[in-house]
């Protein structure tokens, strides 16, 4: 539990003191999390030199030089991250939470169709997807607001305003329609409700309330004419609860990656065996399915040494939030790194058929802009919490 803080004692005006020189920060930062982050982003691009060399003819390096331009941009958004003290998160939650919701109503009406889904935003130059930036920004809202109200984190009242102000995003995020997305805001909801120490009957109510919900969604509202998910969304469901249902066309995708990953054995079948990926009989294999096309090429090992990497950018996580200098800190990083291991869990679950296909991709190594630069994003809010707790216990 996090111990209930006072705004008016720990506010911005009586931590005048904390303020850490430039050097001090970069002393200070965890390295170790710094290294794990950068050893999964140097993995991905490798796999991703490897799994897309054969997509566009003519140019072996198009995905691969593009995802390294993304991933030198998240590392500038994470060092701008470092430099910024985590209190002006919580001082300015409330238009980080207007912008959040303008952006994805924006979508809804103005965005760039892809696949029959509105996620994307065409500035000219770069065209990106505002819900992978929600997924931090809901984070630092939600924690300001359960960090504001410690003391009445046991209030139901507390718990519902937290989770009326998630259900907002959370919707226009699911009419977008990304079932996936909109699944990790739920479960980064949960990660900060449970770090601010909301009580063990208020979780279980909610939890029941969220199996009630998935009654509803998909089964009870169909079973009666009014169906809530698009025919694909639906197909996905069925397929994942029915594997052998329909492999040639609603279960296709599932059953190639199994092929995938059980194709690679202990140490791969290499960049040149992987037929699989290389034939194009997986779908979408540098995005959704990537974890499949790494496990084809590079085997049990390759796959050990990524989720090796994920556990440790974790465990770095939890440290984060046990040296939190404050209750605002600790229930950000809290839900960020509940968030992360999220979409690890659901992406690598359903290419191996123990989770439901809904378009997560794999953190720092699924090929798209708007997702790394917003991980590496979050990982630098991460080391500014760090820095600044490490400093507090050392004075």
């Amino acid at each position: 539990m996090i111990e209930a803080v006072d705004t008016r004692a720990r506010g911005l005006r009586s931590r005048t003191g904390d303020k850490v020189g430039a050097a001090s920060l970069v002393r200070r930062l965890d390295w170790i999390l710094l290294a794990a982050a950068g050893a999964l982003v140097a993995y991905g691009l490798w796999a991703i030199a490897g799994i897309t060399r054969h997509d566009v003819s003519g140019d072996a390096n198009y995905y691969v030089t593009r995802q390294a331009a993304y991933a030198a941009l998240g590392a500038l958004a994470l060092a701008a991250a470092v430099f910024v003290d985590p209190e002006y998160y919580r001082r300015y939650r409330k238009p980080i939470y207007a912008a959040t919701l303008g952006l994805m109503a924006i979508v809804l009406l103005a965005g760039a169709v892809t696949r029959g889904s509105k996620r994307w935003l065409d500035i000219g130059f770069f065209k990106f997807q505002p819900s992978e930036f929600g997924k931090l920004l809901i984070v630092l809202f939600l924690a300001g607001l359960l960090a504001d109200r410690a003391k009445r984190i046991g209030d139901s009242w507390t718990v519902l305003s937290a989770i009326g102000f998630a259900a907002l995003p959370i919707l226009l995020v699911f009419l977008q329609p990304d079932f996936g997305t909109a699944m990790v805001y739920a479960a980064a909801l949960a990660g900060v409700l449970f770090v601010a120490g909301t009580r063990w009957t208020h979780l279980a109510i909610l939890g029941g309330a969220t199996v009630v919900a998935a009654l509803l969604v998909l089964w009870i509202l169909p079973a009666s004419g009014h169906p809530v998910l698009k025919a694909y969304q639906q197909n996905r469901l069925t397929g994942w609860t029915h594997p052998d249902s329909d492999p040639s066309a609603a279960t296709y995708n599932v059953q190639q990656s199994l092929n995938a990953v059980g194709a690679g054995g202990p140490t791969g079948r290499g960049v040149k065996g992987a037929t699989q990926t290389n034939l194009g009989f997986l779908p979408v294999h540098a995005t959704d399915f990537v974890f499949a096309s790494i496990a084809e090429q590079r085997g049990f090992v390759g796959v050990s040494i990524l989720l090796l990497l994920y556990l440790l950018v974790v465990w770095r996580g939890l440290k984060v939030i046990a040296g939190a200098r404050d209750s605002f800190s600790a229930i950000a990083a809290g839900g960020i790194v509940v968030a992360l291991l999220f979409q690890i869990f659901i992406n690598v679950g359903m290419t191996i058929g123990i989770a439901p296909i809904t378009g997560i991709p794999l953190p720092f190594v699924s090929v798209g802009g708007s997702a790394m630069i917003a991980n590496l994003l979050a990982i630098g809010v991460l080391e500014a919490i760090y820095v600044r707790g490490t400093a507090r216990r050392r004075r």
